[in-house]
């Protein structure tokens, strides 16, 4: 059983996640009354695995509460309206696990909340291709983070490596030749340090790259 807690800027916001989260069965789902704003201290009682928030792009005191809880070790999912790759690599590097769009389907919902519980790092995949392409120092002059070293075709190669596809499949997937695919994964293996596919993918996967 996964213990999740919500947490919304709104109260319709949160009785929608509370709603889909609850018709997982391997989810004990707890609710927070909108408005709420706890200090991580007093989530003590609550324990949750993980806590998914949705926030509004102006509610800016939950917004440092949320980064306070994800700095002190919680499995943080954030829905946000804002698909940006700095605010996706700001929350990523304040600890927040999971950056997603508010419209999630209950699908998507329980297939993030169970990944984070297992601990790894989770984005859609439209915010994938704009984090993995905005490549470059981040705005505090600092290297950027090993993800982006990928273009946009080098993660859809990656994702279709995932699939178990061969360099053939994948250049007829991607109407490519057969020698740009090699090369694409080659690529692939050399920046994400890996020795083999299986190792690139378990890469991809820890950094959010592969959605499961």
């Amino acid at each position: 059983m996964i213990r999740v807690l919500v947490v919304a800027s709104s109260a319709g916001a949160g009785e929608r996640l509370a709603r889909l989260l609850r018709a997982n069965s391997n989810f004990d789902v707890t609710a927070l009354p909108a408005g709420a704003r706890p200090r991580h201290e007093g989530l003590g009682d609550l324990e949750p695995d993980v806590v998914v928030c949705d926030l509004e792009s102006d509610d800016h005191e939950l917004s440092r509460v949320l980064l306070d809880w994800a700095e002190a070790g919680e499995a943080v999912i954030l829905l946000s309206d804002d698909h940006s790759p700095q605010s996706a690599r700001e929350a990523l590097r304040g600890g927040v696990r999971a950056v997603l769009p508010r419209d999630l389907t209950q699908h998507e919902l329980s297939a993030a909340v169970e990944a984070v519980a297992a601990g790894l790092i989770v984005l859609a995949p439209a915010e994938t291709e704009n984090f993995a392409s905005s490549r470059g120092p981040d705005a505090n002059g600092g290297p950027a983070v090993l993800a982006e070293s990928l273009t946009a075709r080098e993660v859809e190669v990656l994702r279709l490596v995932a699939e178990g596809l061969g360099n053939k499949e994948i250049a007829a997937r991607l109407a490519i030749s057969e020698h740009t695919a090699k090369f694409h994964v080659a690529s692939i293996l050399g920046k994400l340090g890996a020795a083999s596919r299986t190792e690139a993918v378990m890469a991809g996967i820890r950094r959010g790259l592969i959605i499961i």
